[in-house]
């Protein structure tokens, strides 16, 4: 063979190589995100001609696929749709993917890493591929309980197991059902997302990790943590005006109850919810002592619950002195999620550990071989253990003796603090509950954005404790 046809061999040959480890590549590397990609509308024709997995909440399935006789050959069905449908989301052919059925799509349609030797398998034997199992961290009683006890009325329950971050439940209000977009008819599912989307009460929202608002005085636990990290006890005495001069302002601060005299322990001024207290401890502390200690908490990140997605919850960058006194109570631009302040109260519960949220325990193949097992991991350690117990027993005492009365359970320790957060004037306050129970093991955060009474009949204690009891006792 002479030269020149040796080198052409070799160049074939290595094109040959460069091909073959292209198409691997491409295959092995790039499929998931081609996949996943929601404008690749051949792989929706795919996706939709294909049994995607289901998702289970224990062994009771709330999202799963059905043989129906259409172009498509399965349609996606939701038989809890409204009580789940923010953390299943929906899996639409005009709208694509939401919740759970966004995140999880690899392993629902089968093309995750994961589950590569299957898809060999499956290509080799013919058979139709299968999607994987999502197994929910989700209490059935909780979701149930929480839904009840809310009603129609706006806003977000949030449960963890504040021992792993296991979401136990996760509800919001108003809600929809996502059967409507599933929908095969694109006619019906298109005039379905016009309605919702147009709906002022936004039921496509997800209030429960998806928006901020004022939390009011349960931001307080934040305050009193800040507090007791530098150097303070429940027992430390803080001063607490009926009325507080804001420096720069004509306005003062006034409280919304008798805090007990001038001067109170720091345990008193929670177990009151004591706002001139708070607002003085704030200014004594410093603004940048109480974001250090909202961040510790989550304050400011976007990775809350990677499983859905989350919104930042804020403390402000820059204050002077009387918006930092409003904000030491929850007010001015301080503005959180059901979630984040539900990670407050697990933190607190948690030795002062907060554990990374999460919703999937599990992920089974179509065989119901196990593919992925969650592990708890901590996410932050926001306070000392000592300091986290003291603030324990000041929770404890808020629902024996303070605010939070509405919550107790007999034989059960409960701790937890209350919250009525201002609005703008024109809507009522915010109803607000951050408690967590020793049996079982959870921590709780109840939003009420509209509580249908009036503004003066508004507060944490009366509306959102009575919520959060209801799930705990659900739980036991």
């Amino acid at each position: 063979m002479n030269k020149a046809i040796r080198t052409i061999s070799v160049v074939i040959v290595v094109m040959f190589v460069s091909l073959m480890a292209n198409a691997t590549y491409g295959y092995v590397a790039r499929t998931p995100a081609l996949s996943n990609d929601p404008t690749n509308r051949r792989v929706t024709d795919a996706e939709f001609g294909t049994d995607r997995g289901t998702i289970l909440v224990g062994n009771t399935p709330i999202a799963l696929t059905k043989p129906v006789n259409d172009r498509y050959g399965f349609q996606r069905s939701y038989p809890q749709g409204a009580l789940y449908a923010p953390v299943t989301g929906y899996y639409s052919y005009l709208y694509k993917r939401t919740g759970l059925e966004q995140t999880q799509n690899a392993q629902l349609s089968g093309t995750s890493s994961s589950q590569f030797m299957q898809r060999l398998v499956d290509l080799a034997t013919g058979k139709r591929p299968t999607g994987a199992t999502i197994v929910t961290t989700l209490d059935a009683r909780a979701q149930q309980a929480a839904r009840d006890a809310l009603g129609n009325r706006p806003g977000a329950v949030v449960a963890l197991d504040y021992k792993t971050g296991a979401v136990k439940a996760l509800v919001t209000s108003p809600t929809y059902d996502p059967n409507l977009l599933a929908t095969h008819d694109l006619g019906a599912s298109k005039a379905s997302y016009d309605k919702l989307n147009a709906d002022a009460s936004k039921p496509l929202s997800n209030r429960a990790t998806r928006e901020i608002f004022p939390p009011g005085s349960t931001f307080k636990l934040v305050v009193s943590a800040a507090a007791l990290a530098s150097g303070m006890t429940p027992d430390t005495m803080v001063d607490s005006p009926a009325s507080l001069p804001l420096p720069g302002t004509t306005r003062p601060l006034s409280n919304s109850g008798d805090c007990g005299g001038t001067q109170i322990t720091l345990k008193q001024a929670l177990q009151t919810s004591c706002n001139t207290a708070y607002a003085g401890i704030g200014m004594k502390l410093g603004a940048d002592a109480v974001r250090t200690q909202a961040e510790k908490f989550g304050f400011g990140r976007s990775d809350l619950l990677p499983q859905l997605g989350s919104a930042k919850s804020t403390f402000p960058a820059t204050l002077d002195q009387a918006q930092l006194a409003q904000s030491s109570i929850g007010q001015f631009d301080v503005a959180a999620s059901p979630l984040q302040m539900a990670m407050v109260g697990a933190g607190i519960a948690n030795n002062g550990v907060v554990m990374q949220p999460y919703l999937v325990q599990q992920v089974r193949a179509a065989d119901l071989t196990v593919l992925e097992t969650a592990q708890p991991q901590k996410f932050s350690e926001a306070m000392t253990a000592a300091n986290a117990a003291s603030l324990q027993d000041m929770m404890v005492n808020v629902v024996a003796n303070g605010t939070g009365t509405r919550a107790q359970i007999n034989g059960v320790r409960v701790g937890g603090k209350t919250g009525t957060a201002l609005t703008d004037g024109k809507n009522a306050p915010y109803a607000w509950f951050v408690a967590w129970a020793d049996n079982p093991s959870v921590a709780i955060a109840v939003f009420v954005q509209d509580a249908g009474v009036e503004a003066s009949d508004v507060s944490g204690g009366r509306i959102a404790a009575p919520i959060a009891k209801s799930v705990i006792e659900a739980m036991r």
